[in-house]
């Protein structure tokens, strides 16, 4: 899986793709990018997978990391990256911005 912040907005700005590397514990790569282009809803934070469908979170912070580190698991065990109930994922089903086909 790989995970990517938004280098452009305050969050990424911060170091907190070094902190949600070191949350996540090996279970996805963390990068860094100049922009996501998500500055209406600013501090943007991907996820994709092979096969699976992608996610794109913004208005996140330093708080949303126990909730990125949530969904990274759930994530990782599905098979497709959907979810029947979004409700396990907390406040960020409030924050996606966008979920991508694969």
């Amino acid at each position: 899986m790989k995970v990517t912040v938004c280098g452009s907005c305050d969050l990424g700005q911060s170091g907190f793709a070094d902190r949600l590397a070191a949350a996540l514990g090996g279970l996805a790569e963390v990068g860094l990018v100049d922009c996501m282009s998500g500055c209406a809803r600013g501090s943007t934070v991907a996820f994709r997978d092979s096969g699976k469908v992608a996610y794109l979170f913004g208005d996140l912070d330093e708080g949303d990391l126990a909730e990125l580190v949530a969904f990274a698991r759930a994530y990782a065990a599905t098979v497709d990256g959907t979810f029947a109930d979004a409700r396990p994922l907390g406040a960020l089903r409030m924050k996606a911005m966008a979920r991508i086909p694969a």
